[in-house]
């Protein structure tokens, strides 16, 4: 076996063990979290209910989605749960290539992506979900005769990707500042892709939010727009000069 297999199968050994135990982590937190998805779906479906016109309610349309919805929320709530374990084993597999003085970045990597992750969903599924839906919901009803019975599956899988989307959000300016704390960019290059990120920002809201309109779009945008900016403040703070030399020199 020559030099460059040893390090291969060692990498190859460590994904191994950071996928079990990513999995094992995964399935500890689902199994109790499914036995309660009745009670995680009616929670999660209150913004929802509360936007809803009066004798207007979820419905399922086969005979099987009820039970898929609830195993696909019960999955989606057990790996937000085993979440921290998950970055972890990430990050030690991606620490195994670096310096071993970079692998001070994990606690911020680890609580920094958790806590981001949580705010974001959080703030969206308390204040932006039942405007969307609000927005969305009547606009539909205000014809005559038009009531609104919506899927719980096709809820379930909208409410999912807002959430998602949120998360998604609030960890840039993490990713920010591991990135500009590791050497890879900083804060002066951040801040000329200013008007490329305000683009990318609003094709973002347009693709995961679920309307044409431009609240829903705004919804997502603005904080974006707003958590790049905060990204580029950390970056700043973050900022290794001897990194911040050598990247320049190398942008040059």
């Amino acid at each position: 076996m020559n030099k460059q297999t040893l390090p291969l199968m060692a990498h190859l050994e460590s994904l191994r063990k950071s996928l079990i135990i990513a999995g094992v982590a995964w399935l500890i937190a689902f199994i109790p979290l499914y036995s309660k998805a009745e009670l995680l779906f009616a929670w999660i479906a209150a913004p929802m209910q509360k936007t809803l016109p009066k004798g207007s309610s979820l419905v399922f349309l086969t005979a099987t989605e009820p039970f898929f919805t609830y195993l696909k929320l019960a999955g989606a709530a057990a790996l937000m749960v085993a979440m921290p374990v998950i970055l972890w084993r990430l990050w030690l597999f991606i620490a195994s290539a670096l310096q071993i003085e970079r692998r001070l970045l994990g606690g911020l990597f680890i609580i920094g992506s958790c806590c981001s992750f949580a705010t974001g969903a959080y703030l969206g599924f308390t204040y932006v979900l039942p405007l969307i839906f609000s927005v969305l919901v009547h606009f539909g009803t205000d014809v005559d005769g038009m009531a609104a019975m919506l899927s719980m599956g096709d809820y379930l899988s909208l409410a999912m990707t807002m959430l998602l989307a949120f998360g998604l959000v609030f960890e840039l300016p993490v990713l920010m500042i591991i990135l500009t704390r590791l050497g890879v960019t900083n804060r002066v290059w951040f801040a000329s892709k200013r008007k490329y990120m305000l683009i990318v920002a609003f094709i973002f809201g347009g693709v995961v939010t679920p309307g044409p309109d431009i609240i829903s779009q705004c919804s997502v945008a603005i904080p974006f727009v707003i958590l790049y900016e905060i990204g580029i403040l950390g970056a700043w703070f973050a900022q290794n000069p001897a990194a911040a030399t050598a990247t320049a020199t190398s942008q040059e």
